[in-house]
């Protein structure tokens, strides 16, 4: 029997949080309310069949239809997109469901693989030698302490006329403006502090703000936030303004995620009631969470944190400020702003200094954000002779090409299988992710490599690609990623949607079922790297470019530290050329963040690139759709273009 009561209290295990909600809730809106994040892709459509849990305990109504086998369901598991509650009820998030956004806050290997501080085994703990010689150190805002002559009968002007002064003195600043907020207080603060003061100078939009008026010398105590805000990740960096060191990195699964995996999931929530608003919040308060964290490690006053710097995709920063992305998925994909404004920090609910900045790197379109102009900046790109490559493969494949003279860009829509998603087996970059595989000629045995060492929970999107080119290699599966059936290896079966490679046995995993690969995972891997290095390809057909002229290929982002350079050659999604031509930058929006919050001339060069980078739209290209089919091939249709592999395949 029905309870009859308005409000059901759920418990969710094994966290033990829990929520009163209204009856007649789904469990994805409840455990997000939670601060419980599961994973789910589409956005609670109930299509992609990730948010599974299981219902311990009390009354709900399921839809049937979502994608839960019979014996699934047997044993309580339900879609918590597609699951109300009628009653108090229990329920239980396996690990395969759970998003984990606290756990990393708090072991320090999970924060460098996530921020991307890893480059092939090498430690980046604060800025390499090379970045000494980017920039000017002049940040976007510094301190200065004034010790003010006090006012006389023939020196009488007013108190604010005093302050300007003496700033012009000490700078070369000419243009200033300040607050209603530091008028008022303006004259008893300075003669309290007997005429000792420290300003902060924040610039923002073409002049110089006096952005705080504190009492004697804290000239020394001022720290800025550099964020780099990813569609599956965000990374917060704590650096000392004055030193420019680094002080510490905490990064965090994006909790969005439970709105959906891409952007464009996102964006269609964000037009829905609250939508825009409930994402808007989800990314601020694990920002600040990060921060917080960070401060208290740190021993940092958090009103002496004066400025931040985020870089991000397009859709991504529109979220942060809470600006409608609706546009940029609908014809002629425009979105609201590229360039946005210097704005207080506290205007987005950001929680530093109350009258701290906050700076977005700018765009070049819709689909090419401040993210990949953080990447060229850090990359250094943009003042190269030499013609060069930067890639930034993720959900979207965002390709620049071009060197000091030129740039062009372009972006193509890989999927989320690279994220771990979409695919059945699939897992974010965590412990027990299986990152790397190698399968022996006799197919029988297979040795793998997870993260932490860990028992697998699933695979992650560099143990994809090696899988991938292994099982090319040793025959399993054919050039269009066909599993060939009739073979003696028991690891290869029927699966409930056709044939199937097992990876990993249920007795091996942490998940208690068997870790594998089916035919609909290969055939979504290949046109997710079919995309990206489609678009790689058109583009410098586009420019009339050699292949053999690019000299440097820079990978940026997490994933890319971790993939093998061979294994991705292997499927097709890196050219084959020279391994020396190949180099991984890491974490190149968080490295051109905190270069640009430490050099405002920087960011105003990054404002430049961006406005001068050419965007070419390849979704009505039909040169893109021509190439792309003979990209589904492993490692390519046309095995001229992978030449060290040709008498291999």
């Amino acid at each position: 029997m029905e309870d009859s009561r308005r409000i059901c209290r759920i418990t969710f295990k094994p966290s033990n949080k829990s929520i009163e909600v209204p009856k007649g809730t789904d469990l994805l809106a409840a455990a997000v309310a939670c601060g419980l994040p599961i994973t789910s892709s589409c956005g609670g459509q109930g299509v992609c069949g990730r948010c599974r849990v299981i219902v311990k305990s009390g009354h709900i109504n399921t839809d049937p239809t979502g994608r839960i086998s019979k014996e699934d369901r047997k044993k309580g598991y339900v879609l918590a997109c597609r699951t109300t509650v009628h009653s108090d009820v229990e329920i239980e998030v396996p690990p395969e469901s759970r998003l984990e956004k606290l756990e990393v806050l708090t072991e320090e290997a999970k924060e460098e693989r996530l921020a991307g501080l890893y480059i092939k085994g090498v430690e980046v703990k604060s800025a390499p030698v090379e970045e000494e010689e980017l920039f000017i150190h002049s940040p976007l805002a510094t301190k200065l302490y004034l010790k003010l002559p006090p006012p006389t009968l023939e020196d009488n002007i007013s108190d604010m006329e005093r302050l300007y002064r003496e700033i012009k003195k000490k700078t070369d600043i000419t243009l200033m403006q300040t607050g209603l907020a530091n008028v008022k207080k303006l004259g008893r603060l300075l003669r309290e502090s007997n005429w000792s003061v420290t300003v902060t100078l924040g610039k923002r939009n073409g002049t110089t703000e006096i952005v705080l008026i504190e009492p004697g010398d804290t000239s020394k105590r001022n720290f800025g936030i550099a964020l780099d805000i990813g569609t599956t990740t965000i990374v917060s960096q704590l650096i000392n303004i004055n030193t420019r060191e680094v002080l510490g990195t905490k990064a965090s699964y994006n909790p969005q995620a439970s709105f959906g995996e891409d952007v464009i999931t996102r964006i269609i929530y964000a037009q829905k009631g609250v939508g825009l608003e409930r994402l808007h919040h989800a990314v601020i308060d694990i920002i600040n969470e990060l921060i917080f964290s960070l401060i208290e490690e740190h021993n940092v006053n958090l009103n002496d944190v004066t400025s931040v710097m985020s870089a991000g995709n397009t859709t991504m920063t529109h979220l942060l400020l809470m600006v409608d992305p609706s546009y940029i998925r609908k014809d002629p994909y425009v979105a609201t702003a590229n360039f946005m404004p210097v704005i207080r920090a506290a205007e987005a609910g950001i929680k530093i200094n109350p009258r701290g900045l906050l700076v977005c790197l700018p765009g070049v379109s819709s689909y090419v954000g401040g993210d990949i102009v953080a990447g060229v900046i850090a990359s250094k790109l943009y003042e190269k002779d030499e013609i060069a490559v930067l890639m930034d493969v993720g959900t979207n494949g965002e390709i620049v090409l071009g060197n000091k003279e030129w740039l062009v860009c372009c972006s193509s829509s890989a999927g989320p299988a690279f994220e771990g998603s979409g695919v059945t087996s699939g897992v974010r970059a965590r412990e027990g992710a299986i990152q790397r595989v190698s399968i022996d000629p006799h197919h029988e045995r297979i040795q793998y490599e997870t993260i932490g060492g860990k028992k697998p929970v699933g695979i992650c999107g560099s143990g994809y690609v090696s899988l991938l080119a292994e099982l090319f290699k040793t025959k399993i599966i054919d050039r269009q990623g066909k599993i060939l059936p009739g073979r003696s290896d028991s690891r290869v079966r029927e699966g409930t949607e056709g044939l199937e490679y097992v990876v990993a046995w249920a007795s091996e995993t942490s998940i208690g079922k068997d870790i594998v690969i089916t035919q609909a995972d290969i055939t979504n891997l290949i046109r997710s790297k079919g995309a990206v290095f489609t678009a790689l390809t058109v583009l410098i057909e586009k420019m009339s470019i050699p292949m053999e002229k690019i000299k440097k290929f820079y990978v940026a982002g997490g994933f890319g530290n971790y993939l093998d350079v061979e294994s991705a050659i292997w499927c097709g999604l890196l050219p084959d050329v020279p391994r020396d031509r190949i180099k991984f930058i890491g974490n190149g929006s968080l490295t051109g963040a905190r270069l640009s919050l430490l050099s405002y001339p920087l960011y105003m060069k990054a404002r430049e690139i961006a406005q001068e980078m050419t965007y070419i739209e390849l979704s009505t290209d039909s040169t893109f759709m021509n190439n792309f089919m003979g990209s589904l091939f492993l490692p390519h249709t046309n095995l001229e273009m992978f030449p060290s592999l040709r008498q291999k395949v």
